[in-house]
């Protein structure tokens, strides 16, 4: 059984935010460092509250939404093990942009902003690996808007399955760690719209669908869908 102390230090150094650093830095890093438990539905922040830090998660999966003014969900981003959230707002101090809740039950480390930017004083690699991580979102947020504005929901579910098989280092099959709902929800579509499209993508020979399992039978056509925008008519 690893120490709390040993398990803290291993979420510290296997996230792209800390990448590069010595011993004594992921060390002191962990000094900082609160660890923190949430169960499945809780809200780690709501968007407007004052940001007092950033979270990374070491077990669990976590959803950053936004909500429209008649209450729509639109998922950003499904976060998981080693990758950080909230810290968009650690530099400037502003609020918090968005919403996070977890997915399933969660552990996650907390580092309180204050401590932070004196450790970013202490060692400005820090700061560089930050604007690292915060260039990674941009662009997926970049995708996002273009998929969600100029895309068919046929296209963006490809899109999705593709970028999925390499996150999972898999060519013909995939596993959906999210519900349809959710996964809809980060489409910018309806479950009913997304299950038409599931079945159609299913008839056209293009994907096999089993619960959460998917085999994506011919994978060249769900990239050509992906790029092209259109479904197949």
């Amino acid at each position: 059984m690893k120490s709390m102390a040993k398990k803290k230090q291993d979420i510290i150094s296997n996230t792209l935010l800390f990448q590069g650093l010595g011993e004594k830095e992921i060390d002191r890093i962990g000094e900082i460092a609160v660890e923190k438990n949430f169960k499945k539905g809780d809200s780690v922040f709501l968007e407007g509250e004052e940001s007092n830090g950033f979270y990374i998660i070491g077990e669990g999966l976590v959803k950053i939404y936004k909500l429209s003014s008649d209450g729509k969900e639109q998922i950003l981003h499904i976060l998981g093990p080693g990758e950080p959230f909230g810290e968009v707002p650690v530099f400037s101090g502003q609020r918090f942009p968005a919403n996070a809740e977890t997915i399933t039950n969660s552990h996650v480390l907390f580092f309180p902003r204050p401590a932070f930017t004196d450790l970013i004083t202490e060692h400005p690699s820090l700061a560089l690996n930050m604007l690292a991580v915060l260039s990674v979102r941009l662009r997926q947020f970049t995708t996002q808007i273009e998929n969600l504005s100029l895309k068919e929901v046929p296209a963006r579910l490809a899109g999705y399955l593709i970028y999925l098989a390499e996150e999972q280092g898999e060519e013909e099959m995939v596993t959906l760690n999210i519900s349809k709902g959710q996964l809809a929800s980060l489409l910018g579509t309806v479950p009913e719209t997304l299950s038409r499209v599931f079945a159609r993508m299913n008839t056209q020979n293009l994907i096999e669908v089993d619960d959460r399992r998917i085999k994506l039978l011919d994978l060249d056509r769900l990239e050509d869908l992906a790029e092209s925008g259109k479904h197949d008519t």
